[in-house]
């Protein structure tokens, strides 16, 4: 019973360091080249390669594969999370789509 809450926990974990590393990825593959060197940070096909490592590995360490890769399951969340708190937010809301202009009064 408590080994089966366990596998439970730990496969919901696996599920959000996965969801967590693809929204990073697919985040990081959209942003244009420019911004990242804008920013200040590391290259786009830098983070598209940490995201998609941290991707890749948590995709093959969640049940039922379930393969012996909890420490890295680790390493790729902390690539996920540095990505999402640190470099999403200095890259800024991106090139947006003009939109319809409104007049300031009525």
């Amino acid at each position: 019973m408590i080994r089966t809450a366990q596998l439970l926990v730990f496969g919901l974990l696996y599920l959000a360091v996965f969801v967590f590393s693809l929204l990073a990825l697919i985040d990081a593959a959209r942003r244009p080249s420019q911004a990242f060197v804008a920013a200040g940070k590391r290259t786009k096909g830098f983070w598209v390669g940490v995201t998609g490592a941290c991707t890749a590995v948590s995709f093959a360490a969640m049940p039922p594969l379930g393969a012996p890769l909890g420490f890295l399951v680790l390493i790729a969340a902390v690539g996920a999370i540095v990505y999402l708190v640190d470099v999403r937010p200095a890259l800024g809301s991106g090139p947006r789509r003009p939109g319809p202009r409104r007049s300031g009064g009525w």
